[in-house]
């Protein structure tokens, strides 16, 4: 089974990001041949929380390739201040757009919302879940910059509990041959541990660190990531992790000339500013190359009827999520979907245990 919402950057295959990589490339080459490609379609782009590059990457990407958008930025500017449902409406914007992109504060709502979409829906992240969309951008640089995705060794540091961008990230990479990771973090702020399943399933190598200082001397690439204060519980919790792992001149000194340095951004406190004109700091031209990787992923899902993406098989479970932060608690409309992993039933939607 399959269709046209990407969800999750897992179930591309590595023919597809092959694809997507060249056709962003082949617009970043020749912009002005793509002008008119989406002339008559409309982007529909629902953020339910902050957002300043993901959402103005694809509002810009459409643009330029010649449609239109429509949206929030906002729920309480829309009836979602009035109690609408999800379902509702993913129901009503549907009807309105050709293709939806949606952010969530909550694990698991783009995969709900892709089940009463009538058009490709595009995960631009969800909770602290996943963020393909920045993956893409991610992967679209290492292939310009390091012209390969594999037999790369990549550190990621910060919070790798939380961030979705990371998750997303090692979920792809783990495709590509000889690729190693580096996991630098707090005890606290590890990976969680069906990404470390990931990692084992495809043969990859890693360790764990807990020290940016000594992990950074031998890395092609460091992928830092701030310390997400809308995760934590509570702001004590947040105070004392913040500051733990700060990418400053020093450190940077122990590193190799050529290894590149990769933030999803908003940078907070985590590289200092004097790193900002080091030929290995990538991170501003990153959020450009982003924007040609979600004209080429628009384009793809729009015109090319051959690209479609594995949609999972999922089955009714007895039980439903006990995750506090899954969709499913919300929006107790939703089925109970699961599929099995190593023995355990998993939630289709925010990929926790369930029994």
């Amino acid at each position: 089974m399959s269709n046209k919402n990407l969800i999750d950057l897992e179930a591309v295959s590595v023919p597809q990001i092959a694809k997507i990589v060249k056709k962003a490339r082949k617009i970043m080459q020749s912009p002005a041949d793509f002008r008119h490609a989406c002339d008559g379609k409309i982007l529909a782009t629902l953020f339910y929380e902050p957002s300043t590059r993901t959402q103005m990457s694809f509002q810009t990407a459409m643009l330029k390739l010649g449609g239109r958008t429509i949206g929030f930025d906002n729920p309480m500017n829309s009836s979602v201040a009035k109690g609408e449902s999800l379902k509702d409406t993913i129901s009503v914007i549907s009807g309105y757009a050709d293709i939806i992109a949606i952010r969530h504060p909550v694990e698991g709502t783009a995969m709900a919302a892709s089940l009463y979409s009538q058009v490709p829906l595009i995960n631009c992240g969800d909770g602290g879940h996943l963020h393909p969309t920045q993956t893409l951008t991610d992967i679209v640089t290492l292939s310009c910059e390091k012209e390969r995705l594999d037999h790369l060794k990549i550190g990621v540091c910060g919070d790798l509990l939380n961030g979705r961008t990371v998750h997303s990230l090692i979920k792809t990479l783990a495709k590509y041959e000889g690729n190693s990771f580096v996991l630098i973090s707090t005890p606290e702020l590890g990976v969680p541990l069906y990404i470390i399943d990931i990692l084992e399933k495809n043969g990859c190598t890693y360790e764990i660190s807990h020290n940016l200082a000594d992990a950074i001397t031998d890395l092609d690439v460091l992928y830092m990531t701030r310390i997400q204060r809308e995760r934590f519980k509570n702001e004590e919790e947040y105070q004392a992790q913040k500051n733990v792992f700060v990418l400053d001149r020093e450190k940077l000194d122990r590193a190799r000339a050529d290894m590149i340095i990769l933030h999803p951004l908003p940078r907070v406190n985590e590289i200092t500013v004097d790193i900002d004109d080091d030929p290995r700091a990538l991170y501003f031209k990153q959020a450009q190359y982003g924007m040609y990787g979600r004209m080429a992923l628009i384009l793809l899902l729009l015109q090319d009827e051959d690209f479609l993406i594995e949609a999972p098989n999922a089955d009714i479970s007895q039980h439903r999520c006990k995750n506090p932060k899954c969709i499913t608690q919300t929006e107790a409309y939703l089925p109970s979907l699961s599929y099995r992993k190593l023995g355990m039933q998993m939630c289709e939607f925010c990929d926790k245990r369930i029994d």
